[in-house]
């Protein structure tokens, strides 16, 4: 009996999920459209190449799809060292750097491949909103683990594998609360107990702490 209910709950709760992403992401694109021209303008007068950055990501079972982001970077940039600093922050929880205090942070810091637009963007995460094309495509959520690079992705082991039992989200529990905070084993954990807990509600209020943190740039690199 516990075991249909639980079924019946999570087909409730995955619909109602799914209902509320294409909602959600539809009015997103389409209310702040003049905002997203601009940005995209802004992206072709600051550098030359395409105002849209399309990578590869490991969706919901391992299995890869193409995502969208504002592009932030130079078009001919390096990935060589991300790629370097992805292998130990996943197998050593290594930091990328430090803040101004001293304190670890697991982003990349200064990165010279970033643009001048790009870094504003970044900090108020904008570069994200294109993502919402791959919520109402059904590759993403709202809320949900961030989907890794296949890069990083060949360095999970079994546990970590766990992040994509699920959809990938643009915002997730680990966003608005530890976000560049914590090394890999935190981000996991913190993953993996929003899997386990995973409700219509919390991720209501996920959704609505994202605001804040874009807006006060935290934890964004």
């Amino acid at each position: 009996t516990i075991g249909v209910m639980e079924i019946t709950y999570l087909a409730g709760y995955l619909a109602s999920k799914r209902t509320l992403d294409v909602v959600v992401s539809g009015l997103v694109l389409l209310a702040l459209l003049p905002m997203w021209l601009l940005i995209a303008l802004l992206i072709k007068l600051s550098s030359p190449g395409p105002v849209f950055y399309r990578g590869t990501v490991i969706g919901k079972g391992g299995k890869a799809f193409r995502y969208y982001k504002f592009r932030t970077m130079r078009a001919d940039s390096d990935n060589a060292a991300h790629k370097e600093w992805l292998e130990k922050f996943v197998k050593e929880d290594a930091a990328f750097s430090q803040d101004a205090s001293g304190k670890q942070v697991f982003k990349v810091v200064n990165d010279p491949r970033i643009t001048s637009v790009g870094k504003y963007l970044r900090k108020l995460s904008l570069d994200e909103v294109p993502q919402m094309i791959n919520v109402l495509l059904g590759d993403m959520s709202l809320v949900g683990p961030r989907p890794p690079v296949p890069y990083e992705y060949e360095h999970y082991d079994d546990a970590a594998r766990q992040r994509v039992s699920v959809t990938p989200g643009i915002t997730g529990l680990y966003q608005v609360t530890a976000r560049s905070q914590v090394g890999f084993s935190g981000m996991l954990a913190i993953d993996l107990e929003y899997i386990r807990t995973r409700s219509l509600g919390g991720d209501i209020v996920i959704m609505l702490k994202t605001p804040w943190i874009m807006l006060t740039g935290q934890g964004a690199g």
